[in-house]
């Protein structure tokens, strides 16, 4: 027993020379190396920004965008069409969906009673769209949208947009979508939102012995939500008609005026993030919202001397910032955040760069939880 300790032991100290070794080495001698995703390989994996504090405010960063209370969860309705379950709902917006009227006085919205309980609980309930709303995309289009207008035009539903967004079970779908719904109002149904995000890079000059920087836009002060906050430099919901690459060409041109030459040559897909949110945000008590949402990520690599610029109202300026910066705004103390459903790409590119070790703790928690919505 005695000389099988004393193997061990000598086989952990060498381990634990070995160890501190590299990692002196490494420190002193790593260079910028170009690791694909646009993150320079001089950090350690002990720097100061990659510790257990900064982890916990990564996780605290992606709870933000998952808040669902207990009660809440519990009485949620399920949004059926033709069997297909589509959205969450809330009791008190469901009952002001089916007691709103179309343009032509016909009920669109109905709550059906559940076939296996006779005396079911609101959850047991489901919302479904009447035979008034008829059976072909573009009567369902229309019908949903009539309420949704009539909701808008008391005040209930702001910030319209006038895009459509496709209603669909899953993303596999959405190029045969159930219907289509106004942006603005998507989330009062539940329905899975898709959109795009680019983290915009510029990286170190070969040989230079600095970090990547991203590029960040100061929103518009006029913006419907999260007006002055912090965002990406690219970054927009997925529209019915386009592909997710010519929507990202289309929103880095109109956001940030990079030429599409520009972006189809830099521009990598870099998988996807997902998240669920209760929002109670509207005026009347009680009628929170589900954002229930999918980010597709994208990596795009730009040159030094390219300059953003501000094209359509929506942001007021743009500037880089370094990882040190990034990781500092991740405090839940900051006084300049950036907006929360941001944090959850910036983190996800985090973690496929390299740039949080895997011996970080908490690490498999933070990757885990980047998808904790319905990636479907």
């Amino acid at each position: 027993m005695l000389p099988y300790l004393s193997v061990m032991l000598h086989l952990l100290s060498i381990r634990a020379a070995s160890s501190l070794m590299l990692r002196s080495l490494t420190c002193r001698t790593r260079h910028h190396v170009s690791t694909g995703l646009g993150v320079s390989k001089n950090r350690c994996a002990s720097d100061t920004w990659c510790t257990p504090s900064l982890m916990e405010h990564m996780l605290y960063r992606i709870r933000e965008c998952n808040k669902i209370p207990d009660d809440v969860q519990q009485c949620l309705i399920d949004f059926q069409v033709d069997g297909k379950v589509l959205g969450k709902v809330t009791p008190k917006v469901a009952d002001r969906l089916c007691s709103t009227p179309s343009a032509s006085s016909e009920s669109i919205f109905e709550l059906s009673q559940s076939a296996s309980n006779p005396f079911p609980t609101s959850s047991e309930h489901v919302l479904k769209l009447t035979e008034a709303a008829g059976h072909s995309l573009e009567s369902r289009t229309a019908a949903v949208a009539s309420v949704m207008k009539q909701l808008h035009n008391t005040g209930y539903i702001t910030g319209w947009r006038d895009e459509m967004y496709p209603v669909a079970e899953c993303f596999d779908e959405v190029s045969k979508p159930v219907f289509l719904i106004e942006r603005a109002a998507a989330s009062l149904l539940g329905v899975l939102e898709y959109g795009v995000h680019v983290n915009g890079l510029v990286l170190p000059k070969p040989g230079e012995n600095s970090d990547v920087k991203m590029w960040m836009a100061r929103r518009s002060k006029l913006k419907s939500k999260f007006p002055g906050l912090l965002d990406h430099i690219v970054a927009g919901g997925q529209p019915s008609g386009l592909s997710l690459m010519e929507n990202v060409v289309k929103e880095c041109f109109e956001e940030a005026g990079i030429p599409p030459r520009l972006t189809q040559k830099g521009v990598k897909p870099a998988g996807a993030i997902s998240y669920t949110k209760y929002c109670p945000h509207l005026k009347n008590e009680d009628e929170g919202v589900m954002n229930r949402v999918v980010l597709f990520c994208f990596d795009l690599i730009l040159p030094e001397d390219f300059i953003p610029q501000v094209n359509d109202g929506e942001v007021e300026s743009f500037f880089t910032w370094r990882l040190d910066d990034i990781a500092r705004s991740m405090d839940p103390d900051c006084s300049d955040p950036i907006k929360p459903n941001c944090y959850l790409v910036i983190i996800d590119y985090l973690i496929r760069s390299g740039a949080v070790s895997p011996d970080c703790p908490k690490y498999l928690e933070v990757l885990r939880t980047l998808r904790s919505g319905t990636c479907a």
